[in-house]
């Protein structure tokens, strides 16, 4: 198992690296917040919606669309569960900083960070077991998570139906279910372009870092409250709800990853938008993105442990 937590690392710690470049051209004003903003459009609307597409360009079988539906609704569950657990912690805290506090606990950075460990633990064949997650994700976050940030009159229901996820799932999903396969020079662009996904994302990562006020984060105790649920408490609940369903490993290993990713970095943009507590937004994904070097090896160690 130690041998296990060391080959995770070593990956996770080549994601970090990818960040540690764009916090050092972030730092030398190679990569401004315009460039950062520009790239995190282009993953946003084009390379993860190019992941999930081209994720569904596979083979299936009946138990493949069994474990789909079921782990589909699964995942519904556990968000659910972590809605209603981000409701018991930062009770005292001021609206302003009680939202992205809860956001930042409950949604994780999938599409960023989440997904391309999924693929450099798991191989790309298990990339479409993440995308369920995924999935469910950009429901909740346009509709809890905007409403948690922005209050029930920020809600769009037109938001969240072209959200750009469900709008790839919706490309790649019948494209699954008829078997059908793009044309080769369209699937290898889309290829192309879901390849960016990883390291790019990483990238914007590490040169929004580079903004943040990195020491005055690690003295915030609310902070690591958040990041602790964040990293620790939400793969535990995933973990423990997936457990008796008997799912195949690698959408169980895939679902757990994916609940103890660090804080989405929507919580600071949202913050921004709806007038919340923007620095500690920031910080919270800075703070927990750092921490995640330690703790997702542990959790991809135990989902695998307890996968069997």
């Amino acid at each position: 198992m130690l041998e296990r937590f060391f080959v995770v690392l070593g990956q996770v710690s080549t994601l970090f690296f990818l960040m540690a470049v764009g916090y050092l051209l972030g730092k030398l004003g190679k990569i401004t917040e315009a460039g950062t903003r520009e790239m995190s459009t282009l993953l946003v609307y084009f390379a993860t919606p190019c992941v999930i597409i081209d994720s569904f360009q596979t083979d299936w079988d009946a138990a493949k669309l069994h474990t789909l539906a079921l782990g589909t609704a699964a995942m519904v569950g556990c968000f659910v569960i972590y809605i209603l657990s981000g409701y018991l912690f930062f009770r005292k805290e001021e609206k302003d900083l009680q939202a992205p506090l809860r956001f930042g606990a409950i949604y994780a950075n999938t599409g960023f960070m989440g997904l391309p460990l999924v693929g450099a633990v798991l191989g790309e064949e298990a990339m479409i077991y993440g995308v369920v997650a995924m999935v469910v994700f950009n429901a909740a976050i346009f509709t809890h998570g905007v409403a948690e940030m922005g209050g029930r009159k920020a809600l769009s229901p037109a938001r969240v139906i072209f959200s750009p996820g469900l709008v790839a799932t919706a490309i790649g999903l019948p494209l699954f279910l008829t078997r059908t396969a793009l044309p080769g020079p369209i699937g290898a662009g889309v290829r192309y372009i879901g390849n960016l996904n990883t390291p790019l994302a990483m990238v914007v990562i590490g040169a929004q870092m580079a903004r943040a006020d990195l020491l005055r984060t690690f003295r915030e105790k609310k902070l690591y409250a958040a990041a602790a649920v964040k990293l620790l408490l939400m793969p535990l609940i995933t973990a423990v709800v997936l457990l008796p369903l008997k799912l195949d490993n690698a959408f169980y290993i895939a679902a757990v990853i994916l609940g103890g990713a660090p804080s989405a970095g929507l919580t600071s943009m949202l913050a921004e938008q709806y007038d919340r507590d923007v620095g500690h937004a920031a910080q919270l994904v800075s703070l927990s993105t750092l921490l995640s070097i330690f703790s997702l090896p542990a959790v991809t160690v135990l989902a695998e442990f307890l996968a069997g």
